[in-house]
């Protein structure tokens, strides 16, 4: 069953956006006009071989130790492309929805989701996004909802280039 239909068949209200093609969480806030944390993508962990969908805003990302934390568990890694393409075969790879209950898979969202009152993500294609309240995403999915994810922008301020004749008076 495709999330349309799922929506569909619980009567839920949503409304759907035809876009060009976009493929990641980023691009589709920007076609969206959205800022990236309204942007729910979906990152799928294996915790101990079992599969976990993880949902997050576009501007954050996944924290592995939390997750580790979180699930009292040693081995938390990301699941492949293959593993993604097998789990959810009926979408597109890179546009799988925030609903793992259709996949019979827990689902983990970050607080920092739950802020918004409405969120928009893929479901399933490239070129189409899914607009749904917050209200209504819980109601149906029943996620998990605690932290687990870090601010996109420390990796960018982590990846600056160390500059040998930077002057810091204080020696910090």
């Amino acid at each position: 069953m495709t999330v349309l239909e799922y929506l569909n068949e619980n009567r839920s209200k949503f409304r759907v956006s035809e876009h060009k093609p976009v493929y990641t969480a980023d691009q589709l806030a920007t076609v969206e006009h959205v800022p990236p944390r309204q942007i729910a993508k979906t990152v799928v962990v294996k915790v101990e071989g079992e599969y976990v969908v993880c949902v997050l805003p576009a501007d954050r990302k996944i924290d592995i130790y939390a997750l580790q934390k979180h699930f009292r568990a040693d081995n938390v890694e990301l699941a492949s492309e293959q593993e993604m393409q097998n789990l959810f075969n009926d979408s597109e790879l890179g546009a799988e929805p925030p609903f793992g209950n259709l996949y019979n898979l827990r689902t983990l969202m970050d607080k920092t989701l739950a802020k918004d009152k409405e969120i928009a993500f893929f479901g399933g294609k490239h070129d189409q996004s899914i607009w749904m309240s917050m209200k209504d995403y819980r109601k149906l999915v029943k996620p998990e909802i605690c932290s687990f994810s870090y601010s996109a922008s420390l990796d960018e301020i982590e990846s600056m280039p160390f500059d040998p004749f930077f002057y810091d008076p204080y020696g910090l």
